[in-house]
């Protein structure tokens, strides 16, 4: 099985890369740490943590999304709820809820879900973000909770991967190891502009 090492980069869209930038570099305190594009197209990411990124493409045609709360069921073609960004320390909740609020963005008041507390707002795109802190002695990671009163059969085997429910891919050989060039590779060789 494959060992992975975070969210390499969330990928959102963004008409605006000017308030994009603003908002989540300047408001929210994360670095920008890449960046490239041409007449039409752009793509920038802004550093989580040290594994972790928040990509944004511009495309001039796109609007931001109907501002929905977060986790409130829709119907119809749905693909993406919210995402939340772990902070290191109980009060960097209310840290970042005063910037948001100062700022003139919503910002929820801080919630206690048990395992987390979590606080929740939106960027200038109407992306739907949450900030969160895990609770003392309730690790997840370490000591999966699963409390659902009807959860579906397949949740019955456990927490862990299930070996034997796909087929065995067979092995790639050295020679199938081929890596074709894609956008971005400018990056190479530059240092920040």
């Amino acid at each position: 099985m494959p060992r992975y090492t975070g969210i390499n980069h969330l990928a959102m869209a963004t008409s605006d890369m000017d308030a994009t930038i603003r908002f989540w570099r300047d408001l929210l305190g994360m670095r920008l740490v890449a960046g490239l594009g041409r007449p039409g197209y752009r793509h920038y990411f802004l550093e989580i943590s040290g594994q972790d990124m928040i990509a944004f493409f511009e495309w001039p045609e796109v609007r931001p999304v109907e501002p929905k709360d977060h986790g409130v069921p829709v119907k119809g073609p749905f693909a993406f709820d919210h995402v939340s960004f772990g902070v290191s320390d109980r009060d960097e909740l209310w840290e970042i809820k005063a910037r948001l609020e100062a700022a003139g963005f919503w910002a929820s008041e801080v919630l206690d879900h048990g395992f987390i507390l979590s606080l929740y707002s939106f960027d200038p795109n109407n992306i739907a973000i949450e900030f969160s802190w895990p609770q003392p002695g309730m690790n997840v990671h370490e000591r999966p909770r699963l409390v659902d009163r009807h959860p579906p059969e397949v949740r019955l085997e456990g927490a862990d991967p299930q070996p034997g429910k796909w087929p065995e891919p067979a092995p790639v050989s050295r020679g199938d190891k081929v890596v074709f060039p894609g956008e971005g590779r400018e990056i190479l060789g530059r240092g920040s502009d």
